[in-house]
């Protein structure tokens, strides 16, 4: 894979990973909640279901691949057309109120309740397997081998999101609390949105030499 379409992946990647979408924001109430240390198994549930949905649709990606360059190729364009939209809708979010649940007894649940939660949380979104089936071929050489070019865009997208919900979950109430701004939230859309837009533009033209 080519280090320019490699850092382009991990730019937008930044991004869409930032956006405070379900997965961090369970990380953030939790960090809240509990603390850092005793929300890693939240996180760790949340990055397994993760690995599930990404195993899921890179064999799906693979075996369509092995089957047409052609029908591969159409997936891109629209996996590309769909990165836009969603880039123009993240874009036009409106800020959301952001509180965490009230603590209380939920301070006594086990790390086995915390992990279940968060696999729940990250398996409960069915939009997860088309955005990595529209992301990932964006980046992809139909005429390379496809193995090492999926493993490397999944292990880079996992190492971003862990690192984010890390972040979310040691930010706790402060970064609850910054993101409470109106003003704040309208700004991380845009810049989401931009790079979701950003990359569909872009790539859709890349795909063109694949």
């Amino acid at each position: 894979m080519p280090l320019d379409t490699w850092l382009l992946f991990v730019v937008t990647v930044f991004f869409v990973s930032a956006t405070p979408g379900p997965n961090m924001l369970l990380a953030m109430t939790h960090g809240i909640r509990y603390g850092v240390r005793s929300t890693l198994p939240t996180c760790l549930g949340l990055l397994t279901a993760l690995g599930i949905v990404m195993a899921g649709s890179v064999a799906g990606l693979g075996a369509l691949l092995a089957t047409s360059e052609t029908l591969f190729a159409a997936v891109k364009y629209a996996g590309a057309a769909y990165l836009v939209w969603l880039g123009v809708k993240t874009w036009r979010a409106r800020p959301e109120a952001l509180t965490a649940p009230a603590a209380g007894d939920a301070r006594n649940d086990s790390a086995w309740t915390k992990f279940r939660t968060g696999f729940l949380v990250a398996m409960s979104n069915p939009k997860a397997f088309i955005f990595f089936t529209a992301l990932f071929p964006q980046f992809m050489d139909a005429h390379a081998a496809q193995l090492p070019q999926l493993i490397t865009l999944a292990a880079t997208f996992y190492v971003i999101e862990s690192g984010w919900q890390f972040v979310y979950a040691a930010g706790g109430a402060r970064l609850g609390s910054w993101l409470s701004s109106p003003i704040r939230q309208r700004w991380v859309n845009r810049f989401a949105g931009g790079a979701f837009v950003g990359a569909g533009v872009a790539l859709s033209g890349v795909s063109r030499n694949g």
